[in-house]
């Protein structure tokens, strides 16, 4: 599968996402500069990275989110093409308006940086089918803005949908209802607060992550 990696001004994990697409995938993603006006043809995959986009000026995203690429992540995201937000792009996912919420400051005004457990909230998404619904998996997490928010309305139709794909198994940065990642109501756009791609071989002390790659892989016929 052709994949696609968002770079930004300030990000610092777009490397991470293409090591561990190229490991799992066995083909270096395309490196797509913020400023372009679109993708490349016959991207099967979108991947907007972590980091600190443009320093986190404004609120962590926001600039990011208006970059001319972005319209082009969009328009491919109606297409139905899969696109997943790691940490910054979690955050860039919500104020481009592709993922409902906010990411605040974390509870305590605190950087978190440590490996986290999480539940698999829903594993019937292409991004969690091959994990089992309940299973706990460990996963690192760094971010200072990591605290999910939306009001109770929209926290219940996304329960009432299966549209929370992971939680956290403990407290960690005051998210409403220890919410890790969010789908959107298609299923093909996933925000995640937690780094999976810094947990796919042993090297990293597991590879929980790599099966969140696998699985999309499997779920689009790669």
């Amino acid at each position: 599968m052709k994949t696609a990696v968002i770079v930004f001004p300030g990000s610092n994990c777009d490397r991470d996402l293409a090591v561990a697409l190229e490991a799992v995938t066995g083909r270096a993603p395309e490196m797509v500069w913020h400023g372009e006006a679109s993708l490349p043809d016959g991207i099967g995959f979108i991947g907007v990275p972590g980091g600190f986009s443009y320093g986190d000026y404004l609120r962590s995203g926001a600039m990011a989110a208006r970059s001319p690429v972005m319209r082009a992540v969009v328009a491919a995201a109606g297409r139905g093409v899969p696109v997943f937000g790691v940490c910054n792009g979690f955050q860039i996912l919500t104020e481009a308006g592709l993922l409902p919420g906010a990411l605040m400051r974390n509870a305590g005004i605190r950087f978190v940086c440590r490996t986290v457990k999480l539940t698999v909230a829903n594993a019937q998404s292409a991004f969690t089918s091959l994990y089992d619904a309940g299973e706990e998996l460990l996963v690192p997490v760094a971010h200072h803005d990591g605290n999910y928010f939306a009001d109770d309305a929209t926290l219940d139709r996304l329960e009432g949908e299966g549209r929370v794909a992971f939680r956290y198994a403990e407290p960690v940065n005051g998210s409403a209802r220890d919410i890790a990642g969010v789908l959107n109501a298609a299923g093909n756009v996933l925000g995640m607060m937690p780094h999976p791609e810094r947990r796919i071989e042993a090297a990293h002390g597991g590879d929980d992550g790599r099966r969140l790659f696998a699985g999309l892989l499997e779920a689009v016929g790669a």
